[in-house]
């Protein structure tokens, strides 16, 4: 008996793209927290038309990507896949993403072939078990009107994402040390294939990374309303094999701030420790006039 379709299954069909050319793709969108595609989304969909044109044995590397403007949730995205480079060891590829007519994404993202190298990495930073910490719908209640922490579980159903500390919109009016820790993985198993695991990684990459800038200033974010902001631009380097669904390590600090923009970084390890992916994001965060 087929099983009732999950949160998770829906993200996947949504990250699903319809091939209607060689290097022409289009994927659907969804209502966000806010009146724009959440970015996540998109580079998460680009991410997957770039590796659906690469050869399997070739996982991604490394991403660079600039949000160039919002994308309209009740209207699909069309992305074009430029093949830059076919190497012996690397395969370049660059994306742009379009709706009405205009540009409002561009990703460049490299692929190589598996060998071996030279190994060291950075240690992983004390943290929680992730099972010690409260799931979503028992900790967004506490800190968020009852409809926003509905529509905030909603949002994110399709991962399990657990804050090692207070977030930013259970702390207004308290600046903190610009620090972030939340562990995540999917609500369920995925198929094996690695570039599904990268694009899922991806697309929650861009859910939490720009908190550290608000704790800086005690500010709560887009939940509470007292910035308002936009990812800018994304890069990801994907350094050792992972699952995104099993737990994952998010930890995110912010050097600065100034301009009207917060600049967010990241690395991510898996339970056992391994440094999988690095992560840097710069982002408009603006305080509103009164």
């Amino acid at each position: 008996m087929p099983h009732a379709p999950t949160a998770l299954d829906g993200l996947l069909d949504l990250l699903d793209l319809e091939r209607i050319e060689r290097d022409i793709f289009r994927g659907e969108s969804r209502s966000a927290l806010v009146p724009r595609v959440f970015g996540g989304q998109v580079a998460a969909q680009a991410l997957v038309a770039a590796g659906r044109t690469v050869p399997p044995d070739r996982p991604a590397h490394s991403l660079h990507a600039y949000f160039l403007r919002p994308g309209d949730p009740g209207a699909p995205i069309v992305y074009t896949v430029d093949r830059i480079r076919d190497g012996r060891s690397f395969t370049t590829r660059r994306v742009v993403a379009v709706q009405h007519g205009q540009p409002i994404f561009h990703l460049s993202a490299s692929f190589q072939t598996y060998e071996e190298g030279l190994d060291h990495q950075a240690d992983m930073p004390a943290a929680p078990d992730p099972e010690s910490l409260p799931t979503p719908a028992e900790m967004l209640p506490r800190h968020l009107p009852r409809e926003v922490a509905d529509r905030l579980i909603e949002a994110r159903a399709a991962v399990d994402l657990r804050y090692a500390d207070v977030p930013p919109w259970g702390s207004v009016g308290e600046p903190r040390e610009p620090r972030s820790q939340v562990w995540f993985r999917t609500n369920g198993k995925l198929a094996d294939d690695p570039l599904l695991h990268v694009v899922l990684a991806t697309y929650v990459s861009d859910m939490t990374l720009l908190d550290s800038v608000l704790l800086a200033h005690g500010r709560g974010g887009w939940a509470v309303g007292d910035v308002v902001g936009a990812s800018l631009d994304h890069a990801m380097w994907f350094h050792r094999p992972f699952r995104a669904d099993e737990w994952l390590l998010y930890d995110q600090e912010s050097p600065t701030a100034s301009g009207g923009r917060g600049l967010g970084q990241a690395r991510i390890y898996t339970q056992d420790g391994r440094l999988a992916i690095s992560v840097i994001q710069e982002g408009v965060v603006r305080v509103p006039r009164s």
